[in-house]
C-alpha cells in the first residue's frame, strides 16, 4: 500500500518506521519542502515530497501536524481518500478554540469540516511517540497493546484496522467520529497502555463526566477495568 504522511515529526517518523518494516511504500512531507527531508527519508527508507505530492501519492494519508496548522491541508486531492487523523488539541500550542475547549465537537469532527469529502478515521492519537516506537508487537503476542479508532466510514475503518494490525497493534472500534471524545485528552484511555479487552472496557465505562488529569498516563491509577 502507498502511505503518505503530512508531517515529518516524531510521530510521523515512528509510523514510517513501522510501515516500511511492514513492506509499504511511504512518503513523508512537511511545509518546508522535500529538500529538508533528504537525510531523514534516507534513514527511514522512504520517499520525501511536498505536501501536495504526498496527499496525491498516498492511498491512505496520515495527518501528523499540529492541529493549529489544519487549514494548510489540501482539500481536493483528499476527496474520497482514507485520512488517518492523529490530531490532539493543545490550547497552549493551538490557541483557544472554544468548541474544542468546551467539548462541543471532537477534534476529528473539527478536521472533517475542513475535509468534508474525505474518509476520516481517528487513530494513533492516544499513544505517546515513545510507546509507539517500543510497544509494537507481532499479531497474537500475549502482551500486544490495543489502540482505539473511530470513524463514520465502515470500509475506511476496516482498511485502517488492517494497517494498524500490520504496524504492530490490536484495534478497538471506538465508534463514529462524534464518539471519539472517549479517547481524546483527559480521558482514561488516552495514552494508557491497555490490551484489547481492557481497552474495550475502559471505553465502554467512559462517560462525558469521566475526566482524568493531564499526564494521567504517566502514573495511571483506578482505571475502570
Amino acid at each position: 500500500m502507498r502511505i503518505s504522511l503530512v508531517g515529518a515529526g516524531s510521530m510521523a517518523q515512528a509510523i514510517t518506521k513501522h510501515a516500511v518494516k511492514a513492506g509499504h511504500q511511504v512518503m513523508i512531507s512537511n511545509s518546508r519542502g522535500p529538500e529538508t527531508l533528504v537525510q531523514l527519508s534516507k534513514a527511514l527508507g522512504c520517499e520525501a515530497g511536498t505536501v501536495d505530492e504526498a496527499v496525491t501519492f498516498g492511498e491512505i494519508v496520515f495527518i501528523a501536524i499540529p492541529l493549529v496548522a489544519y487549514s494548510s491541508i489540501p482539500v481536493a486531492p483528499l476527496v474520497g481518500k482514507v485520512v488517518v487523523d492523529l490530531l490532539n488539541y493543545f490550547p497552549h500550542r493551538d490557541g483557544h478554540i472554544s468548541e474544542l475547549q468546551d467539548g462541543e465537537v471532537t477534534t476529528s469532527e473539527f478536521l472533517a469540516r475542513h475535509l468534508p469529502q474525505s474518509r476520516i478515521v481517528k487513530a494513533f492519537n492516544a499513544i505517546t511517540v515513545e510507546d509507539l516506537e517500543k510497544d509494537a508487537r507481532p499479531a497474537n503476542s500475549p502482551d500486544r497493546r490495543a489502540l482505539p479508532i473511530g470513524g463514520n466510514d465502515a470500509e475506511a475503518k476496516k482498511i485502517t484496522t488492517r494497517l494498524v494490525d500490520q504496524l504492530g497493534f490490536d484495534v478497538v472500534d471506538g465508534g463514529s467520529l462524534i464518539e471519539t471524545w472517549r479517547f481524546e485528552r483527559f480521558r482514561p484511555a488516552y495514552c494508557v497502555p491497555l490490551n484489547k479487552d481492557k481497552l474495550e472496557r475502559v471505553l465502554s465505562a467512559t462517560m462525558r463526566e469521566t475526566k482524568v488529569p493531564d499526564g494521567y498516563w504517566l502514573n495511571p491509577r483506578s482505571i475502570p477495568v
